[in-house]
């Protein structure tokens, strides 16, 4: 692991030791690597004290030196957490935000990739579905009235909630009405973005422990080789404890052009 920016040698020296960082800092003096990968950021003017900075993002590179994920955003406000990285390309997540929830039908966990967020912050929102044996849902784009599958999250000012990603289906033949149907069985799981909102965004929504409450819903129909059972909806909720960003500058003397950000 490794971060470089175009930041001097001595700003970043001063961070990682006051930040505690033990991974490798690198300065790209001139902007020469941010400009050879095509990523300076021109949303700033050359007169601009930031001139220089890239899109911030992360690449997920393999053994062999292969590019197999990345991660950029265009507003320098916005930025994927750590751990929404983590969770998306290996899966599991690390965070305590995490709630069980069984029904006759199926076993439900909810999950977010970060417990403790702060403004601007992409986080990744999981729902991990286990049906009961013989069990199945219809996914969505179904047809002939059957209900599909759908996640809901209400809609706030204090956060933007991204489209669902739902997994490949696979397409169940019903004898019995000779029709094949899109389905989810055994286990499957759902994704969605979510993008926190700036401090004016948030602010009235935060209780007096500076938490987000996010809440939603899962409305599904499971059928078995026989039954078709009727339609259940699961309430859900994540709670985040909202941090304010670091706001500590680097002495004068480090920063660029005395304009700088740390």
């Amino acid at each position: 692991m490794a971060a470089i920016s175009y930041d001097s040698l001595a700003l970043l020296r001063h961070f990682a030791e006051t930040k505690g960082i033990t991974y490798p800092l690198l300065s790209d003096a001139g902007s020469k690597v941010i400009r050879a990968f095509n990523i300076l950021n021109d949303n700033f003017p050359p007169n601009h004290a930031w001139y220089g900075v890239p899109f911030p993002g992360t690449y997920i590179v393999d053994e062999q030196g292969i590019v197999r994920a990345k991660h950029f955003e265009e507003d320098h406000r916005e930025r994927y957490t750590a751990s929404y990285i983590l969770t998306r390309s290996f899966g599991n997540s690390s965070a305590s935000v995490r709630t069980e929830v069984e029904t006759k039908h199926l076993k439900l966990l909810s999950s977010g990739s970060d417990s403790v967020v702060r403004p601007g912050n992409r986080v990744l929102l999981v729902l991990d579905v286990d049906l009961k044996p013989g069990m199945h849902v219809y996914a969505p784009g179904v047809q002939g009235g059957y209900i599909p599958i759908e996640w809901k999250v209400s809609e706030a000012e204090g956060w933007l909630a991204h489209p669902a990603e739902y997994p490949p289906s696979r397409n169940l033949h019903l004898p019995a009405i000779r029709e094949s149907v899109p389905v989810y069985q055994d286990r499957f799981r759902l994704t969605r973005d979510l993008t926190i909102g700036q401090n004016q965004e948030i602010r009235a929504r935060l209780s007096a422990g500076r938490e987000l409450a996010v809440e939603g819903s899962l409305r599904y129909q499971a059928c078995d080789d026989k039954l078709c059972y009727p339609p259940q909806t699961i309430p859900l909720k994540w709670t985040f404890r909202v941090e304010a960003h670091d706001s500590q500058r680097a002495p004068a003397e480090l920063q660029r052009g005395n304009r700088g950000r740390p």
